[in-house]
């Protein structure tokens, strides 16, 4: 009988501990289940969480509010081209040579330590591109006395024509063109003319201030006519415009991140340099800087359109260090300093006109060639061709050049109607650029300080004869 009846107790047994053991399978499945879920579920809430941590244009919003701590940071905050701009070669290509000449930034920033609070604030003023800033640094190096081949002048390198439709006033006293205030009224007036004529496009405006509207708009019309794109990167034009654009661009991207590329860029406090002082009368700078204690050559600087370094006319008002403008401002309240302010000479003011010396002349000989004769008569070759109209460097035998007279007594005279100024060489200047400061030749500044090596010393004084 318990043969019988074993097998199915033992069955059933089996079967009882098989169900445990299902079950007991079972819960630890669902465990397994449940702790798989959690990796796989905790992701979720990351999205959200980045979401909440990307607003970054609110962050940089907020941090635009509060003051920038330099006119660099200022800049920063304000740049608006370089949003689509993409890895560009022709961008990549400037940005090179800035990198490979830090000291032409570090001296043009120098320079402009004097005008850039002021042009960033008329800027903002007008909801424009804070990387127009940096746009004098292109055309002039920040140099208000800087003078092209086309006779561009001052920060914004108007050629005259240009200059007297934004009513630039050019005399033979003052040169709005190097107005540092109304020169900038100008520039952002075209600039913003421009802007609206081509539609928005900050690129092809540029284009159009260095190259002028007609060439940009011709070459808008032939990509269209070949069915090319008609934006700035795909015209075909002359190659300094092709350029011009994209040193504004890598210029602003070396400001944006100037460690990233190994340049050093000095604090340029963000606060006003100077402020303007009225005046109605006619002034001596020279007499004024002494007055206030105010360095000549900065004083100058700042006033550069005065081109006697007197005020005439216009514009009714100085530019002086905001430093000093209280004590200016009292000076000239002054009966008394004002008499000794003014100059001890009439002035007559009249149209800029080039009056040339009295010519003589050269035989050209078998052999000579515009360099030689350049050199024994100690003129430039652009002043050969110049004088006598010569658009190539092919001479004839017995052809006669007209040139100046530079013998010891005419030097002389020509010395006598001019007069003599000092300037301490700054870090950075070089014969070329200082002569371009005084619009004179460097071969003139070389004669003037023979005592002088190429390569300037900061402190240096250098003598600089300007017209009378």
């Amino acid at each position: 009988m318990s043969s019988t009846t074993r097998p199915p107790l033992l069955s059933n047994a089996l079967t009882r501990l098989a169900q445990a053991v299902g079950v007991a399978c079972s819960v630890a499945l669902v465990g397994c289940q449940s702790t798989a879920l959690v990796p796989e579920e905790a992701p979720t809430p990351v999205p959200k969480l980045a979401k909440r941590s990307k607003p970054k244009p609110v962050f940089l919003d907020a941090q635009a509010q509060q003051p920038a701590r330099d006119i660099w940071e200022r800049l920063r905050q304000g740049f608006q081209l370089q949003d689509d701009l993409d890895v560009n070669p022709r961008v990549e290509q400037q940005r090179l040579w800035f990198v490979g000449n830090p000291a032409f930034l570090t001296s043009a920033a120098d320079r402009g330590s004097l005008y850039m609070h002021y042009i960033v604030e008329r800027l903002e003023e007008r909801n424009m591109p804070l990387e127009l800033a940096l746009l004098p640094a292109i055309e002039s190096a920040y140099n208000p006395m800087a003078l092209s081949r086309a006779q561009a002048v001052g920060l914004w390198q108007f050629i005259p024509s240009t200059g007297r439709y934004f009513n630039l006033r050019q005399t033979n006293l003052y040169d709005g063109r190097r107005d540092v205030t109304a020169s900038t009224t100008a520039a952002l007036d075209y600039l913003s003319k421009l802007h609206d004529m081509f539609g928005g496009d900050w690129l092809l405006a540029l284009a159009a201030y260095n190259a002028g509207e007609g060439t940009v708009s011709r070459a808008i019309e032939r990509n269209e006519r070949l069915g090319l794109p008609i934006d700035y990167w795909n015209l075909s034009l002359p190659q300094e415009t092709m350029d011009y654009v994209p040193k504004l661009l890598a210029l602003s991207e070396v400001v944006s991140s100037p460690r990233a590329y190994g340049i050093d860029l000095e604090p340029i406090a963000n606060q006003p340099y100077f402020k303007v002082v009225e005046v109605d009368q006619r002034l001596d700078l020279s007499r004024l800087a002494a007055m206030a204690n105010i360095d000549e050559d900065e004083l100058y600087q700042l006033n550069p359109a005065f081109k006697q370094r007197e005020t005439l006319d216009r514009p009714q008002h100085l530019l002086v260090p905001t430093a000093k403008a209280q004590l200016v401002t009292a000076g000239l309240s002054d009966p008394q300093q004002l008499i000794a302010l003014r100059p001890s000479r009439p002035a007559v003011e009249r149209v800029a006109t080039v009056t040339p010396a009295s010519p003589s002349t050269y035989k050209v000989r078998r052999g000579d060639n515009l360099a030689s004769i350049a050199k024994a008569n100690k003129v430039s070759v652009r002043d050969l061709q110049r004088w006598n109209k010569l658009t190539g460097k092919h001479l004839q035998v017995g052809q006669a050049l007209v040139m100046n007279d530079t013998s010891p007594s005419s030097r002389k005279v020509a010395a006598n109607k001019q007069r003599a100024t000092q300037y301490r060489v700054r870090e950075g200047d070089s014969l070329y650029q200082v002569a371009k400061r005084f619009n004179v030749q460097a071969q003139h500044l070389k004669r003037w300080n023979p005592q002088v090596a190429k390569a300037l010393k900061p402190g240096q004084m250098l003598t600089v004869y300007l017209d009378r």
